[in-house]
């Protein structure tokens, strides 16, 4: 039996970081919208008890540092299940990229695999289980919109935002994500209005989400990583209506309405940047079936 299950990428629109847990992790406080790029995930059964990952990518582990194989794992440790199961993954979600492509094919295995070993877990447990593979994982089980709050994995849902383009841009370069939580400094960050950007979804308020686009690791990065601020530049200049890196980056996101306006700031990045994407806002959340 196969099952062919999709893995969207996801963007920041609001990301602050409260304070430094005892645990050693970041408290966090981010408004989260999943958008029309996606990876494509092909699930089937295998009789023996193994789980394989097949990706045509180089930079995607094909064994148990792969976030995918990590959920199908958990699954079967779990609830003792003797089958295997084989997870072809076809990337579409660049790499290392800010855009939570391998928290998603987690995810999507989660919900995959919950339907193929007919475990009938809601997707309130299989969010749960998410959040012990990783901290983006629980929202990517629900996908759509969301004020996340703790790691990352308690999740409060928001109505998708209004309809626009988003126009991604990710620069050849590689992000840690540890190393830029490691060099954040709480006491110099500008902390975004996370209220406001919850308010303006509420209102379906374009003009007013785009005013309150905030990510406090901007600051790190672009400090050690200063082609992504010239990337962030170059698409205002472009005519972006509003522009924000993603997660840790190096993505930076550009949202506009007008396709003529989408259709400039697309090209205009072309010229330079080899991994440019033109996608709409999802916004709802995952069906469950």
């Amino acid at each position: 039996m196969k099952l062919l299950v999709k893995a969207p990428a996801k963007i920041n629109l609001s990301l602050d970081v409260l304070y430094k847990r005892t645990d050693g992790y970041h408290e966090l406080e981010m408004v989260m919208t999943t958008v029309d790029l996606a990876d494509r995930l092909e699930l089937e059964l295998l009789n023996d008890d193994r789980i394989v990952i097949h990706s045509q990518t180089r930079f995607v582990p094909d064994d148990d540092r792969n976030l995918a194989y990590k959920a199908a794992n958990l699954l079967k440790d779990r609830f003792n299940i003797k089958s295997g199961a084989s997870i072809t993954i076809e990337k579409n979600i660049p790499v290392a990229a800010g855009l939570a492509g391998g928290s998603s094919d987690a995810a999507a295995v989660l919900r995959g695999m919950n339907k193929l070993w007919d475990l009938r877990l809601t997707l309130d447990e299989l969010a749960e289980l998410g959040a012990e593979i990783g901290s983006d994982v629980s929202f990517c089980v629900y996908g759509g919109t969301a004020l996340a709050k703790g790691r990352g994995e308690i999740i409060t849902p928001l109505p998708p935002p209004p309809n626009c383009w988003v126009v991604l841009a990710k620069p050849a370069i590689g992000v840690s994500t540890a190393e830029v939580y490691e060099h954040l400094n709480l006491n110099e960050v500008i902390h975004p209005n996370t209220k406001a950007m919850v308010d303006a979804i509420y209102q379906g308020d374009y003009r007013g989400i785009c005013a309150n686009l905030s990510n406090v690791l901007e600051s790190v990065t672009f400090k050690y990583f200063p082609k992504v601020k010239h990337l962030k530049d170059d698409m205002k200049r472009f005519g972006a209506d509003a522009v924000l890196m993603s997660g840790s980056g190096p993505t930076v996101f550009a949202l506009v309405q007008h396709d003529s306006r989408m259709q400039r700031l697309y090209n205009g990045l072309r010229g330079y940047c080899h991994q440019v994407y033109a996608v709409r806002l999802l916004g709802k959340r995952n069906e469950f079936s």
